[in-house]
């Protein structure tokens, strides 16, 4: 199992930065891909960012060049340091780890699998 905390979130007014840390605690392996989503009032999850075990990222076209997502020295932390935020970004901001339907040590995983954080509050607000 899988356990993602996230932490970081809070107010701040536009223009303003945040970081975001996510903790991953249990069996990460090299395939999976850990990534920021959020979900703002009345929309659906969307997604922000994504790193994988190589350091590749995918990020959403709304946060390219004001987001950027980091793997920390261990492999199980990652950040999200957001610069220039907008009212629009004001969300719950998502920690993910996505596991590819595969063999993992001695575990079968049928299908791909998503594991979640809790969420952490993010708003943007003079």
């Amino acid at each position: 199992q899988v356990q993602l905390v996230e932490s970081g979130g809070g107010l701040v007014q536009p223009g303003g930065s945040l970081r975001l840390s996510c903790a991953a605690s249990g069996s990460i392996f090299s395939r999976d891909v850990m990534g920021w989503y959020r979900q703002a009032p009345g929309k659906e999850r969307e997604l922000v960012a994504t790193i994988d075990s190589g350091g590749n990222t995918n990020d959403a076209d709304t946060v390219k060049g004001r987001f950027a997502i980091s793997r920390g020295t261990a492999a199980n932390t990652v950040y999200l340091q957001m610069n220039s935020l907008k009212p629009e970004d004001t969300a719950i901001y998502y920690c993910n780890l996505h596991r590819p339907r595969g063999i993992y040590s001695d575990q079968v995983y049928p299908r791909n699998y998503e594991y979640w954080g809790q969420g952490t509050q993010v708003t943007v607000s003079s």
